[in-house]
């Protein structure tokens, strides 16, 4: 079982003038949207306690993860280790994803002691799609103009639920 989660951080809120219809990607991933995310899979938390993780980025870039761990074209058959790692651009810290047959490890270098977590390619798939398009729609309520961005219908058409 995989189970993620965010807080929005008030240390680090959006700049007030944001025009959400308009902003840029880099806006939206790297700029606003400030907090912590939360992940445990298999009884290993592996969660950011930094109060500054860019949470859209994440969700996007946890979606992207999913999708390279697939590229071999024998999928779950593959024996073949397929690695990812995702970095969080303001720090040196990486989750890393390891994927063999139809199972994914999942570590973070910043939890050294904690367990390394075991899932399903397929539920990791379905859980970080399910991630994004809840965050989406949380920010929706909370930014207006925000459902309105071109790059917003982009990433939502992407990584549609599964």
């Amino acid at each position: 079982m995989i189970e993620l989660g965010y807080a929005l951080s008030n240390r680090f809120p959006d700049p007030p003038q944001t025009d959400y219809r308009t902003a840029p990607v880099r806006s939206l991933r790297h700029d606003l949207f400030c907090g912590d995310v939360y992940l445990d899979a298999d009884g290993a938390e592996l969660s950011t306690r930094w109060g500054w993780v860019p949470v859209l980025d994440f969700a996007w870039a946890l979606c992207d993860t999913v999708e390279q761990l697939d590229q071999d074209p024998r999928g779950s058959r593959s024996a073949a280790v397929q690695t990812f790692d995702l970095d969080f651009t303001q720090n040196t810290e990486l989750l890393r994803f390891a994927r063999r047959f139809g199972l994914v490890e999942i570590s973070a270098t910043w939890l050294p002691d904690e367990p390394i977590a075991v899932v399903r390619h397929a539920d990791l798939r379905r859980e970080a799609r399910d991630f994004l398009q809840d965050v989406l729609a949380d920010l929706f309520d909370l930014h207006e103009g925000l459902a309105d961005n071109p790059n917003i219908w982009t990433v939502q058409g992407k990584f549609p639920r599964v």
